[in-house]
């Protein structure tokens, strides 16, 4: 099958969607389950996240027309809002309590929102302004990135940054 940056972002949506589906079905006393299921969500979502806003967004929107340009706005201004709200509210939150159980179900619910805009609008239109070589290349050039120090490196601060500011939230409700 030949590569495609499109099925590839799609199928780490997937993956984040049956994730947070897990994580769903946790009680309050699976704490541990939780945080390694919140870790696992973070390694996921962090470099997918970052690689779109840093290589894929700005390639789209250099080629998109007006709605296009829309569509980006709309998902950059979605990936800041889980970066620096939704995710700091999960961290702020003891594992084992409902107010964990509840940010991680808006958080998830954002995150499903965020994928079926993308997958449905943004994906739809990147198909008429890339061609397969291009999706093709930025496939292999996102593989290659998510394996660099680089991108070790971005995951390493943005996991930093969410901690911090989880920490200051708890100390500040």
């Amino acid at each position: 099958m030949a590569r495609d940056i499109l099925k590839t972002l799609k199928a780490e949506h997937d993956q984040l969607r049956a994730l947070f589906a897990e994580l769903g079905e946790t009680t309050d006393r699976g704490v541990k389950k939780r945080q390694s299921l919140l870790e696992r969500i973070e390694s996921a979502l962090i470099p997918h996240a970052k690689w779109e806003e840093e290589i894929f967004y700005p390639a789209f929107r250099d080629r998109a027309d007006r709605d296009g340009q829309q569509v980006y706005a709309e998902a950059l201004t979605e990936h800041h809002a889980v970066e620096k709200t939704v995710i700091p509210e999960v961290h702020a939150a003891s594992p084992g309590t409902p107010e964990f159980a509840g940010r991680a179900k808006v958080f998830g619910e954002l995150i499903d929102h965020h994928a079926t805009e993308e997958e449905t609008t943004m994906f739809k239109m990147a198909r008429a302004l890339f061609n397969a070589q291009e999706r093709a290349e930025l496939d292999e050039a996102y593989a290659e990135w998510k394996e660099s120090a680089g991108a070790q490196a971005v995951m390493a601060g943005e996991k930093a940054k969410a901690a911090v500011k989880g920490a200051v939230k708890s100390l500040t409700q």
